[in-house]
Formats: structure tokens, C-alpha cells, sequence
């Protein structure tokens, strides 16, 4: 095992690293992008839109195979595996788009979309179970950036798309298809376990304020220079020159390595990163006092240590050796333990999470994938402004989600679900928003609702990791993630994609005009995330007690009990 001072690149270059891969995993945002494509060039109606939507959905948030081998092999591994489904997936997508070979059935496109956004699922596991274990003291801060700049990325394609791509959704397919499998293979080296030193880091602190702070300017100036190049006649070099500075801040994170490089920090001499790259040699510990190595799989840091725990005793040899007296029976996790996954769904605190996650960005993601049809039928033909705006603040509700639950989990040992009671309230009210139609409300409602389906995000994973720990967060936070295509499949594909058919075969035309079109859907999914509220409460306060342990002394601390 090789050691690494703390205050070192490699945790850090890995989160960089995994910032693009999240950047690149956030494909399946660009739905709305290519959606009339599909329904004007190969003859969809809304419905088979709309499911077309769900199958968007589905790949992107089933990820329950990287779930279940991401504690068996290497990051590099996941994210390889996802670089091919990006590959394979969007291909055939470009060659029923581009015209290049005509009359693919629809149940292959929808099969193909599955496979090409299933990447993300593979992408986001691989980059997040990785960086939550590396910084398992700074969960919410994690999830809020690597989710936060997955919501931004719909903004940064949509960037793209118009600026270099030039609006074309087959040259988009081709960029989906080659660049992002390009990425995956340039990235994936950086993104490895460490594990961290044990104990609060000053520095760290300082340097996730840092990346916080870049990606708030990077969201702002996507979100500006995508009105711009929309509102003004902007000219070819200077909109390649928009395109270059929002490559320089992609890349700000990696100041903080850099930074490392140069001037290393006084206090970093006392610990250390591990990473884990083959067993420890005796020699580590001959170097004094001053640079003695405390043990890292104590009982005590069992969340942070090895997770490739061996399975090998049989049930009948556990038996055997519990009659015979040498090993005691284990007893049952409490929450904040390590669950196994059959542990925690028989947990009502994970059925009572999922549901409020389902209601939340179920019903969110309804009108992400709507998103053009409602802009159109509000008589909006140019939705790229749209789609930017619910990506920003998407972005600023993962970030902000993430760094509010944060501050007030250490202040105050409020739990995490509050901030999911909160925004479900607002949603609510945002839905009856959209369903009034009034003249200029689209905007806000757009905005608010990006905030609201980004807090669910950032809330949900760190939640699951404290609830349950980390040792089989993958697949616990992946099968969370399946409220998301459920929620699709029921509101959007079995709710607002029906009554938009009926409401344009009312009027005699393929795209429905006017208020009516999704009116029904927005006051059902209002009534919806009244319940998720009431839930969400419930779950808040069963899970106090757990927040007031685990965060009792103003910082996370890893629950005594709790063993690989």
C-alpha cells in the first residue's frame, strides 16, 4: 500500500476528473434537444415521444448492475463499460437520424436510447461511490458538486450544440456517439480510491469553496452566453471564443492540485492518504514518532476503509463457529451502520426515502422531457432558452442543496429530508404556476422547478450514505435512483403524453397549442407532491435522532459499530 501525504493530488485530480465525467454523464439531458427531430423526421406522435422520453429515463437512472459489481472491480472498469453503452446507444440513434439507414423499428430506437443514456448510470456510480469514499467527511459538499455539475450539463451541451454543432441533432448524435467515449478513455485513469486521513481538514474546506465558487461563474456565464448567442447576432469567432472560456472553467477544479503542486500546506505533514494499490509494508512504520501512521481500518473508520470485504465463510461454517463459541452472532444494523442491501429495504426510512424521491423527481422529470411541447404549446417555438434555464438552476439546486444541508446538518443536526419538505412545498405551488398559463410566467416556473428537482438529487444521495453507510452505497443509491424512470414512465408516459394526443386530436393537428395541453397533468402532479410532502415530513422526523448522533459533535462522525 502505497502512501500518500495528505494535502497530495490524487484525491483531488480524481475529483476533477470526475467532474467531467459527471459533465458527461448529464447526456440524457439533451433529450429536448433532438425530441422534434425524432417526431419530424421519422413520423413520431407525442406518445411515442413521450416513451421514447421514458426510455430515456429508464437508461439513464436503472443502475443496478454498477451498483451491484462497483465494490468488485476498479473505477476505470464502470466507467469503460459506460464509454461502450455511450458508443453503441447513440450510433444507432445518428444512423436512424442522420437518414443513414432508413425504416429502424421503433421498439430498436427505443432500446438503443436505453443503452446510449444507461452510460450515465454507469459514469455517475463510478465517479460518485469513488468520491464519497474519499471524502466521506464532506458528503453533502460531494454529492452537491458531482450532482450539481450533472445539472449543469444540459447548459454546457446546450452550448455546444449550437455554437459548434450548429444546431444539428444528427451532428449531436456523432458528438455523443465519439466524444464522450473519447473523454471516458482520458479520464477514467484519474478517478481512484484513496483512502483519506482521519480527523477534520482545514484545507479541505477551503477547497471545495473554491470549486463551489467556479462552478457558480460557470453556470452563470453558460446561461448568459447561450441567451446571448440566442437573443443577438453573435459572430463565429467570438462565439468559438464562448466556447473556449467555458472550457477554462470546466477545468478550474484543477487548480486546487495544482495549487498542491507548488505550495504544499504546513499541516499536511501530521497525515495521510492511502490509496489502494497492494498490501502494507512494515517498513511504513519505522519513521518515528512525528510520522507515525495511524491504523485506517480501525473499527471505528470502517466506512473508509476497504470495501472488498471477502464473503467466503459459508452460512453452515458461520453456524458452526457461533455454536462452538469463536465468533459471536452479529447483530443487526442500526441506521448510520453498514447495511447490506437486503438490510436496508426492509428499513421503512428506505421505502419512506425512495417515495419521496420518486414523487419528487418524478414528477420533475415530466417536464423536462415535455419541456419543448409545453414551451410550443404556450406558443414558444424556440425552447433552447428553456432547456438553459432549467439546467442553471438545476445546477444551483444540486450545489445549493448539497452546501445548505451541509451547514445546517453540522450547525444543527437538522436533517438532510427537510430541505426535500421544502422544496416539495414550492413545487406545488410551481406546478399550479405552469397550469395558470399566465402571460410571462413560464420563465419563473421553469427556473423554480430546476431548483426543486436539483435539491432532490443533492438531498437523496448523502442522505443514503449516512442512513445506511457506504460500503453498499452503490447499489442502495441506484436503486433510489429508479423513482426517477418510474416517475416518467407514470406521469409522463402514461399521464401527460395521453392527454396531449387527445387534446391535439380535439384540435385537429399534431402539436396541441394553448394551455389545455398539459394543464390536467400539472394540477395531478401538484396533488402528488402533496403527498410526497406529508411523507417527507414523516421521514424527517423519524430520522432526527439518527442526525443528532452522527453529527453531535459538529462534524460527521462514523458510527463505533460499523465493520467491513
Amino acid at each position: 500500500m502505497v502512501t500518500v501525504k495528505r494535502g497530495s493530488r490524487p484525491p483531488w485530480v480524481g475529483l476533477g476528473a470526475s467532474i467531467w465525467m459527471q459533465i458527461a454523464a448529464g447526456n440524457a439531458y439533451n433529450f429536448p434537444l433532438y425530441s422534434h427531430s425524432l417526431k419530424s423526421v421519422l413520423g413520431f406522435n407525442q406518445r411515442q415521444l413521450t416513451m421514447l422520453g421514458v426510455a430515456n429515463d429508464i437508461g439513464e437512472n436503472v443502475g443496478i448492475l454498477p451498483g451491484l459489481i462497483c465494490n468488485k472491480f476498479p473505477p476505470w472498469v464502470i466507467l469503460l463499460i459506460g464509454a461502450f453503452a455511450c458508443f453503441l446507444g447513440y450510433g444507432v440513434l445518428w444512423l436512424a437520424i442522420s437518414r443513414t439507414v432508413l425504416d429502424l423499428p421503433y421498439w430498436l430506437l427505443w432500446v438503443a436510447l436505453c443503452i446510449a443514456t444507461n452510460s450515465n448510470a454507469w459514469f455517475s456510480t463510478a465517479v460518485l461511490v469513488t468520491n464519497m469514499r474519499n471524502f466521506p467527511r464532506s458528503r453533502g459538499s460531494v454529492a452537491g458538486i458531482i450532482k450539481g455539475y450533472g445539472g449543469l450539463s444540459a447548459a454546457v451541451y446546450t452550448e455546444i450544440y449550437s455554437i459548434l454543432l450548429k444546431n444539428s441533432s444528427s451532428k449531436l448524435m456523432l458528438f455523443l456517439a465519439l466524444g464522450i467515449p473519447t473523454l471516458c478513455l482520458m479520464m477514467m485513469y484519474f478517478v481512484r480510491p484513496c483512502t483519506p486521513a482521519s480527523g477534520d481538514d482545514a484545507s479541505e474546506n477551503c477547497h471545495f469553496l473554491f470549486i463551489l465558487a467556479s462552478s457558480i461563474l460557470l453556470g452563470i456565464y453558460v446561461l448568459t452566453t447561450t441567451v446571448l448567442d440566442d437573443v443577438l447576432s453573435i459572430s463565429a469567432p467570438m462565439s468559438y471564443c464562448f466556447l473556449v472560456l467555458m472550457v477554462l472553467f470546466l477545468m478550474a477544479p484543477l487548480a486546487i492540485p495544482v495549487k498542491m503542486t507548488f505550495f504544499p500546506s504546513s499541516s499536511s505533514k501530521s497525515a495521510t492518504y492511502v490509496q489502494f494499490l497492494g498490501p502494507t509494508k512494515s517498513s511504513d512504520q519505522d519513521n518515528g514518532n512525528a510520522d507515525k501512521l495511524e491504523p485506517l481500518l480501525t473499527p471505528s473508520s470502517a466506512n473508509l476503509g476497504s470495501f472488498h470485504e471477502s464473503d467466503s465463510m459459508s452460512d453452515m461454517d458461520m453456524l458452526i463457529a457461533e455454536g462452538e463459541g469463536a465468533i459471536k452472532k452479529k447483530r443487526r444494523p442500526r441506521r448510520g451502520d453498514d447495511f447490506t442491501f437486503a438490510e436496508a429495504m426492509i428499513k421503512a426510512d428506505f421505502w419512506l426515502l425512495f417515495l419521496v424521491y420518486f414523487v419528487g423527481v418524478g414528477s420533475g422529470v415530466t417536464i423536462l422531457n415535455n419541456l419543448a411541447q409545453i414551451g410550443i404549446a404556450q406558443y414558444m417555438h424556440d425552447t433552447k432558452i428553456l432547456l438553459s434555464l432549467f439546467s442553471f438552476f438545476n445546477f444551483v439546486g444540486r450545489l445549493g442543496g448539497g452546501v445548505i444541508s451541509e451547514y445546517f446538518v453540522r450547525s444543527k443536526a437538522i436533517p438532510r429530508t427537510v430541505w426535500m419538505t421544502v422544496t416539495q412545498v414550492i413545487m406545488i405551488i410551481t406546478y399550479l404556476l405552469f397550469a395558470s398559463a399566465l402571460k410571462g410566467t413560464l420563465y419563473a416556473a421553469t427556473a423554480l422547478l430546476g431548483i426543486c428537482y436539483g435539491v432532490q438529487f443533492s438531498i437523496m444521495v448523502p442522505t443514503a450514505s449516512e442512513l445506511f453507510g457506504l460500503k453498499n452505497f452503490g447499489m442502495i443509491f441506484n436503486f433510489m435512483s429508479l423513482g426517477n424512470p418510474l416517475g416518467a414512465y407514470l406521469f409522463s408516459g402514461l399521464l401527460a403524453g395521453i392527454l396531449y394526443d387527445n387534446e391535439a386530436s380535439k384540435q385537429h393537428a399534431v402539436s396541441c397549442l394553448g394551455p389545455n395541453c398539459f394543464r390536467l397533468t400539472f394540477l395531478v402532479l401538484a396533488g402528488f407532491c402533496s403527498v410526497g410532502t406529508i411523507l417527507s415530513i414523516v421521514l424527517s422526523v423519524r430520522i432526527k435522532p439518527v442526525y443528532q448522533m452522527l453529527y453531535a459533535g459538529g462534524s460527521f462522525r462514523l458510527p463505533q459499530s460499523s465493520s467491513h
